[in-house]
This record gives C-alpha cells, structure tokens and sequence, in this order.
C-alpha cells in the first residue's frame, strides 16, 4: 500500500474544483475498485479554538478530552483530498452518506500528539449501487485508540451482488431529546467542518440536486446523538442514515440500553437515523 504524509491536514478548498469538474464524470461503472493508498497526517495536534467551536455546535461538553467523532469529522478533508488525488472512480457529488461507525478505546487528551490515518476500505456491489468504505485510524504512540468507518453509496443498477441487511428499529424506545433545529446549521457547521456540499447550505443550492429544502450534515446529526450520551471511555457507536433531516425542522431521539446495547432511533416526519452502541 502507497502511504502519502502530511504535516498538516489539507485543506478542503483544494479539492472543490476536482469536485465540481467530477460532476461530468457520468459513464457507467463496470469494474469498482479503491486505490489502495493510506494518507497519514503525522505529528497531530488538535487546536483548542476549534475544538471548542466543534463542541459547542455539536453539544458536546469542553472537558479537555476529544469525542472520538471529532477525528472522523475531521478525516473528512483527507478523504476529499483522497477522492481527488487518486484514481477514484466515482463522481464525489454522487456519494450518499450511508453509514458511519467508530470506536472509542481510551479517553483521548485534547493536548496530546496523535497520528491521523485514513485509507480506502472495500467496495461492495449492490443490485443497486456500490457501497464504499473509508477507514479511519487515530493513534497515540504506536496504540490504537479509535477507529472508524465510513461508507458512502453510490446508485447504480448492476443486478448483481447481495442487498446489505439494514438496522432494524428496536419497539420500546423512549424520548430522550427533541431538537429544533435552525435553517442556518448546515452554514454554520460547514465553517467548521469544511463540507461545503450545496446540499446543506441553502434550498436554493439544495434545489439544484432534488431536495425541497437544505439538509442537515449526517456527521453533525451522528454528533448530536453522541453528544446527548454518557459514554464510557471505551465504546462502539454504529448508525445508519436512512432519510435526510430537512432545514429547518423539529427532529426527536429515542432510546433504550438493553444490558450494554443502546438502540436508538433519530425521527422527524421520517426516520433519519438507526444506531446501535457497544458500551
């Protein structure tokens, strides 16, 4: 595998161009396939400023320790970088955010030195589409100390390979949040974030890809799940995004822990979002 290193995390306006001119990249798939190339961002640092800005969007409380998520949010700009750098096949506009996982093994000192990693997991045929996967790696010293995986889908009719078994929603669940969520959250959170997509900005620009109204980043929506928990230091978060949350509008968590399984649900005028967490 081809290993890539940055002193610092790139920044995402280097990818938009490639991005946009990837909108004309319309042919039919045949052969999928990911590069097999790892992008390190070594040493790592967190800055307190942004930290704090991410926390304060998010809910999260500023206890000088990171949420695990912050570092898949963050990878992010590795994985635009990656999209266009590399032999991607797939038009990067034409992903749909499907799913993200990440597991938290120790607290994690916002003061510390870390490595970021990320990398190209599988891609998965679909009757429908393909299923892609980027890993991502946070390391202190030489340990492990969070891992995630996020997977975006790409439509596509290929009539082969199998459907992927979807969360179930678990009876029982109980109200724990209502959030009212304001027209301008995808704006702020995109300042933030650096995912620009039109998508999240305004109707107007959210018009142009089929959708009434702007809708909410799946990263900032996971983080307000997480955000509302009492995790302990090591757990195994896993949701699914199974329709947008449109801006603006009210949005309700339920839950249930069930012996050291929280299920949870994320429900508007639809179902947004599943999730299932290993404490």
């Amino acid at each position: 595998m081809k290993t890539r290193y940055f002193t610092h995390l790139p920044q995402p306006y280097w990818a938009y161009p490639k991005i946009a001119l990837g909108v004309l990249k319309n042919k039919k798939i045949t052969s999928p396939f990911l590069p097999k190339v790892d992008y390190v961002v070594e040493p790592f640092y967190i800055q307190p400023s942004h930290l704090q800005r991410y926390n304060q969007i998010c809910n999260f409380k500023n206890t000088g320790y990171i949420p695990a998520i912050y570092f898949l949010m963050l990878s992010q700009r590795l994985q635009m970088y990656m999209m266009t750098q590399e032999d991607f096949i797939f038009p990067v506009l034409g992903l749909i955010h499907l799913s993200n996982q990440v597991a938290q093994y120790q607290y994690l000192p916002a003061n510390l030195q870390y490595r970021l990693s990320c990398c190209f997991g599988e891609v998965k045929t679909r009757p429908n589409g393909y299923e892609i996967e980027f890993i991502t790696t946070v390391y202190l010293d030489e340990k492990v100390v969070v891992k995630g995986v996020s997977t975006y889908f790409y439509r596509q009719k290929t009539n082969t390979g199998e459907f992927s078994e979807p969360l179930q929603r678990v009876d029982d669940l109980k109200l724990q949040k209502v959030w009212h969520l304001e027209e301008n959250i995808g704006r702020r959170y995109a300042l933030i974030s650096g995912d620009f997509n039109f998508i999240h900005l305004h109707a107007l620009s959210a018009k142009i890809f089929g959708f009434k109204q702007a809708i909410a980043h799946g990263m900032w929506s996971n983080a307000q799940v997480l955000a509302e928990l009492d995790l302990p230091e090591k757990y195994d978060a896993y949701v699914e995004f199974k329709a947008p949350i449109l801006l603006p509008s009210s949005i309700k968590l339920n839950l249930v822990e069930d012996e050291n399984i929280i299920h949870l649900s994320v429900v508007g005028n639809k179902t947004h979002m599943l999730g299932r967490i290993q404490i």
